[in-house]
């Protein structure tokens, strides 16, 4: 009778302490989770400050280069009006360049937290194997 006592006693010790390591492992999930979303969140936040530095930085730049390129088009034989036509068709193509690499790094598949995800799986993975 004392030995049934002592394992009942035993198996509600260990499984008052698988649940509170799993109680720990949960945290710590939490908190991995809020780190990589923070980390995520910067990389985020670097990506729109580029999208924006490349609008200010870009423009200036770009209108003298497309002023200087519809010149040398006209120098070339072609008629003003279709010089400066294939000048806005070249920052056309530069901005759609831009836009989409900016745009990229905002995506949700980028700043989705794959590292929590993936020790989230192991240990489900590893408490489905220590029930079995």
């Amino acid at each position: 009778m004392t030995q049934i006592a002592e394992d009942v006693r035993s198996i509600s010790r260990l499984f008052g302490d698988a649940l509170e390591n799993l109680s720990k492992l949960m945290r710590t999930e939490i908190q991995l989770a809020r780190a990589e979303m923070s980390e995520k969140a910067g990389k985020a936040a670097v990506g729109a400050g580029m999208l924006v530095g490349a609008l200010f930085l870009l423009t200036p730049a770009l209108v003298l280069f497309l002023i200087a390129f519809a010149i040398w088009l006209s120098h070339l034989g072609l008629s003003p009006v279709t010089a400066h036509f294939l000048a806005g068709c070249v920052a056309l193509i530069a901005s759609a360049i831009l836009a989409f690499v900016g745009a990229s790094r905002l995506k949700p598949s980028a700043l989705t937290p794959q590292v929590t995800i993936r020790e989230v799986n192991k240990d489900i993975a590893a408490a489905k194997e220590m029930t079995s």
